[in-house]
């Protein structure tokens, strides 16, 4: 896995010092609420570490899923991701899109933590030839659309193609020109 850096963050792979950190973030409703196909706040240690292990599972060559540190405090904030968008169905299974996200804590929210990392993670899928890259969007995340629209995404309108639920799509793809 690679590591990235901003100008204030690290993008590093998560490790098992990290689990009360996670468990910490993701027990919090105010976080979980807009993840997955049905969200829900993480209920112990032992979720948290099969949190880490699904994340581990959904990991390649390029897509990985990323603890966002601090670079000047060590203190972690969050997590970015790469990772194969899941397509609606019986089964969600891997679609052929890429999806980025992020997800931090509520002590990190509201100082561009999130644009920071996501630009990181974008500009790295440039470098790995992924294009387009989709995030998408519980309607109601307007703190998380407002974060793409700043990275420069585009709206791509509603889509139930994913999770199994209807969501907001923004994606880096640019609208052909008229001829």
């Amino acid at each position: 896995m690679r590591s990235l850096i901003s100008p204030r963050l690290l993008l590093r792979e998560w490790e098992e010092k990290d689990i009360d950190f996670l468990l910490d973030m993701y027990s919090r409703w105010e976080v979980a609420r807009y993840l997955g196909p049905e969200p829900r706040a993480l209920e112990g240690h032992d979720d948290a570490v099969a949190t880490l292990s699904r994340w581990r599972s959904r990991q390649d060559d390029v897509h990985t899923i990323w603890a966002i540190q601090d670079r000047s405090t060590g203190h972690l904030l969050g997590t970015a991701l790469l990772i194969p968008l899941l397509a609606s169905g019986e089964r969600l299974t891997p679609a052929e899109e890429t999806e980025i996200g992020w997800h931090l804590h509520p002590k990190a929210w509201g100082r561009g933590y999130a644009t920071e990392a996501a630009n990181a993670v974008l500009a790295y899928a440039a470098r790995s030839g992924i294009d387009p890259v989709l995030a998408v969007t519980r309607p109601e995340n307007t703190a998380s659309q407002a974060v793409c629209r700043r990275l420069g995404m585009r709206h791509a309108g509603q889509t139930g193609r994913y999770y199994n639920t209807t969501l907001e799509l923004f994606t880096t793809a640019r609208e052909p020109t008229a001829p």
